[in-house]
This record gives C-alpha cells, sequence and structure tokens, in this order.
C-alpha cells in the first residue's frame, strides 16, 4: 500500500483539482464570424459570454466591393459558424466561402420579404439592407439565434435568453422613434441619405426617401444628381 505524507497528499490533491478543472477552464469558446458589423452586434448580444464573434470587415469598412485579405480567410477558417447578409450584399463573399472547409454558413436575412432597388443599375433587385426595417431585425435575431442553438447546443437556453432580451430591447427603442416620426407633418417628412440603404426604415415610418445612389458607388454621386436631390 502506497502511504503519504499529509504534505503529499495536500500536493495531490491540488494536482487532481487543478486536472480536474483544467477542460472547462481552458475550454475555447465557441468561435462566431460574420461578414459585417451589423450581423456582429445582433450575433454578441445574442450570444453574451457563451461565445466569440467577430466580423471579418471591420467599421466604416465599404462591405459590397470588400477586398479580404488572407489573414481574413485564415481567421474564417478557425470558425465555427459564419453569418451572412445574403441578398446580394457582400458580392465578394461567394468566392470568399470557397476557400473554406467545413465552416457552416447562415443567411441571417432568410424568411424578409425584401424590397426592390427602385433606380439605377441595380433596379428591381432585392434590396440587401433589410435590417434596417425593426421587423426585419427580429427576424435576424432569430436566425442567429436558431443557428447558435443547432450549432452549439450546450449553450441553447443561453442563446434562447439573451435573443428574448435582445429583441425587447430592439422594441424598446423604437417605440419612442415611431412616435416621435409621426409627429412630423406631411410635407416633411422626407428622408435624405447618401445610399438607398434607408428604404425599409422609410417604409415602416411612412418617409419619403431620397438618395444620391441605391448601392454604395462613389462614381454615381454626379453633380446633377445632388441638384435634383435639393428640389424635390
Amino acid at each position: 500500500m502506497l502511504h503519504l505524507t499529509p504534505l503529499k497528499s495536500l500536493l495531490l490533491a491540488s494536482a487532481l483539482a487543478l486536472l480536474a478543472a483544467t477542460p472547462a477552464s481552458a475550454q475555447e469558446k465557441f468561435r462566431v464570424i460574420t461578414t459585417f458589423t451589423v450581423i456582429a452586434d445582433m450575433a454578441q448580444n445574442v450570444a453574451g459570454d457563451a461565445a466569440d464573434v467577430s466580423s471579418i470587415t471591420k467599421p466604416g469598412a465599404e462591405i459590397h466591393d470588400y477586398q479580404p485579405t488572407p489573414g481574413d480567410i485564415k481567421r474564417a477558417q478557425g470558425a465555427q459558424l459564419i453569418l451572412s447578409n445574403g441578398l446580394n450584399l457582400e458580392r465578394w463573399f461567394a468566392r470568399f466561402y470557397q476557400h473554406l472547409k467545413g465552416v457552416p454558413e447562415v443567411v441571417v436575412s432568410e424568411g424578409i420579404q425584401p424590397m426592390g432597388i427602385s433606380a439605377g443599375p441595380y433596379s428591381g433587385k432585392p434590396n440587401p439592407h433589410a435590417w434596417m426595417s425593426a421587423d426585419n431585425a427580429l427576424i435576424y435575431v432569430d436566425n442567429i439565434r436558431d443557428a447558435l442553438v443547432k450549432y452549439d447546443p450546450p449553450h441553447a437556453d443561453t442563446y434562447r435568453r439573451n435573443a428574448e432580451a435582445y429583441k425587447e430591447k430592439i422594441r424598446q427603442t423604437m417605440a419612442p422613434l415611431q412616435a416621435r416620426l409621426a409627429q412630423l407633418p406631411a410635407n416633411k417628412r422626407w428622408l435624405v441619405t447618401s445610399e438607398g440603404a434607408f428604404s425599409y426604415l422609410a417604409r415602416d415610418y411612412g418617409l419619403r426617401e431620397l438618395y444620391l445612389w441605391p448601392i454604395n458607388a462613389d462614381q454615381q454621386g454626379t453633380r446633377n444628381r445632388c441638384a435634383r436631390l435639393s428640389t424635390p
């Protein structure tokens, strides 16, 4: 029989306790990567501390025609889930995704009713900025929740709970905005922007929308176009 001194017994017990705790403490979080920062913000609200969420593109980056780097591909390959907007927002993503192996993708705009782009070279194509509608944003959150539950089931309850709290936060944020906008007289219900990215919001709140170009492309912001916007 092995006889241990009190000191050796204490050291052995401490070592066993440390080994038992190591897998849980050293275990990496579920890794989620998104195509741009709006989806990353939504996903982070749903994930909370249960997952590590990051975006391929940085704040302020041109999302439509982004040029991915080898580092972007490497980071994405290390993820366990990729969330994209779809609706042809990320025109670079299909080719980017071909470089990845075994990383599932979920399109978070699935289930929304897209508006068509009304002018310019993209006329008739779906307007990809669907999250600008609060109702659509709730669909995005549901899709993100379902994706996280599917691919990281041990934290399913956390994702469901966080998603409901986040959806309520969205509702509470939009309610006073809707009330204030409803007070605007009809002749002042205009929303003027550079890109036609707010069409869903304008539709939901009864605003008339004017923009320089339907999809970001600096060459479309001509002097004549700017002049026309000044006299709608």
